[in-house]
């Protein structure tokens, strides 16, 4: 049965793959947007800074699942037109808004780890504002975030699955769910969970090999 059922489990995880690799960028960028909303100290954009506390008190409040139901069958329901309505697009932008809401968090940790006189003295030599943002205070922050962050991609790569309960018939789960129940064999189950493993537990060992070489502890 494992021989079988494999191909086509291992055909539907490079899926996943691919979905992954696409709300990762998602994350990265969205969550690098609102720790440096959330940072920021100009009077101006209190009123963002208040709508990216909202948006991360809400998105990680809120269990995934729940948010790929609210989403995936909710913005559907609405009728509206212009929405999006495909399950793979909406189960995304849910997984998205949850994992950007707790990457956004490890990045200001890491922002706000860099002392302050490593602004101080990339001001002191000219460099602006922004520039001692990007040049100075980003690549000590991220250095320093590497390992949270490769933890998260690894419950990111995992809650991918989530999205079958939208009825996505492409993916890993989905496929070895619908072969086990063929006839109550779950070996499917066991070759998508062998694939899943495949990519976790190096990225595992990433994290360990990193976390010991910046003096942390792996969550």
């Amino acid at each position: 049965m494992f021989k079988q059922s494999f191909p086509d489990v291992l055909e539907a995880f490079w899926f996943d793959v691919r979905m992954f690799v696409v709300v990762e960028v998602v994350v990265l960028v969205l969550g690098l947007a609102v720790a440096l909303v959330r940072t920021t100290t100009a009077p101006a954009l209190f009123p963002v800074r208040l709508l990216a506390l909202g948006y991360v008190d809400v998105f990680r409040g809120i269990p995934t699942l729940l948010l790929v139901y609210l989403i995936g069958f909710g913005i559907p329901a609405l009728e509206l037109s212009g929405l999006p309505t495909s399950a793979v697009v909406l189960g995304g932008a849910a997984l998205a808004l949850s994992y950007g809401a707790y990457v956004s968090e490890v990045y200001r940790a890491g922002i706000v780890s860099v002392h302050r006189g490593q602004r101080d003295a990339a001001r002191a030599i000219g460099l602006t504002e922004g520039q001692a943002l990007r040049h100075v205070i980003l690549p000590q922050a991220v250095r320093r975030v590497g390992p949270p962050l490769l933890n998260d991609f690894i419950s990111l790569q995992k809650d991918i699955v989530l999205i079958s309960v939208l009825g996505v018939a492409g993916e890993a789960f989905r496929v070895a769910q619908i072969d086990a129940a063929s006839d109550f064999n779950y070996t499917p189950l066991i070759a998508a969970a062998i694939c899943f493993l495949a990519i976790t537990i190096p990225l595992a060992r990433i994290v360990d090999r990193l976390s010991v070489g910046t003096g942390g502890v792996a969550r």
